[in-house]
């Protein structure tokens, strides 16, 4: 574990230097909460700020994860991850420790996320609740930056990992259920939403926030992050820079 901890606070160090990178990463969440949140008139729901909450949740989870990629790029093209391959330490500790880190930087986002969503009029729920939806947000970190991190493993070059980022990224965001639900999209894609890993985040999330228990939401992105996380594990002992 200790190899572990030490790659989490290098790369919180490094993230704590960047004060753009901080802020910069909170802007576009928090437009889309408070300019379609509260601009949109929506009628197909009650509280339209507490239905695209969740979305906003995940959509942060998934820009810090995807975007968690090109620290393991810059990693590689500065060289440091060729040393790091050469310490004594397990290969897997430096994996773990980049996917933690990610994960843990998008749940600190989602956390202000939450306060800016209260402040401006969504429900407050209880603490319970909201232990529920961080154990959702980082079982759809881990997922997002185990995927991210392989995918850079296997591109040469930051503006690839950049164009790949764009390409899926908002993407995904759209045929999802962030913004409507199931019963008033088009059917093709309300198909496509249903089978999108962040429609079953952002129902997941939804459900506890109405009182209930997505045991099944929870299980799919359980076993799809332990799935991914198995894929980059042993891609990972493989690689050779």
């Amino acid at each position: 574990m200790s190899g572990i901890v030490t790659y989490i606070e290098r790369d919180f160090l490094k993230w704590s230097r960047g004060r753009v990178a901080v802020i910069s990463a909170l802007i576009m969440p928090a437009a889309w909460l408070i300019f379609v949140g509260l601009a949109l008139p929506v009628r197909f729901t009650g509280n339209y700020l507490d239905f695209i909450t969740p979305g906003i949740l995940v959509m942060t989870m998934l820009t810090a994860g995807l975007s968690g990629g090109t620290l393991l790029m810059f990693d590689k093209i500065l060289g440091f991850l060729n040393k790091f391959l050469a310490l004594p330490t397990p290969r897997e500790d430096i994996l773990i420790g980049k996917i933690l880190f990610i994960t843990g930087r998008g749940l600190i986002q989602t956390s202000i996320i939450l306060v800016i969503a209260v402040l401006i009029g969504a429900t407050l729920l209880s603490p319970l609740q909201y232990g529920l939806i961080y154990i959702v947000l980082f079982l759809f970190g881990v997922l997002i930056a185990a995927f991210s991190t392989t995918i850079a493993l296997y591109l040469d070059d930051h503006d690839s990992y950049s164009a790949f980022n764009t390409m899926i990224s908002m993407p995904l965001f759209f045929t999802s259920s962030a913004l409507m639900p199931y019963d008033v999209m088009p059917p093709w894609l309300a198909t496509i939403a249903r089978l999108n890993p962040l429609s079953y985040a952002i129902d997941a999330v939804r459900d506890v926030g109405s009182g209930g228990l997505p045991l099944g939401s929870v299980s799919l992105l359980t076993i799809m992050a332990l799935l991914v996380l198995v894929c980059s594990i042993t891609v990972f002992r493989k690689v050779t820079i």
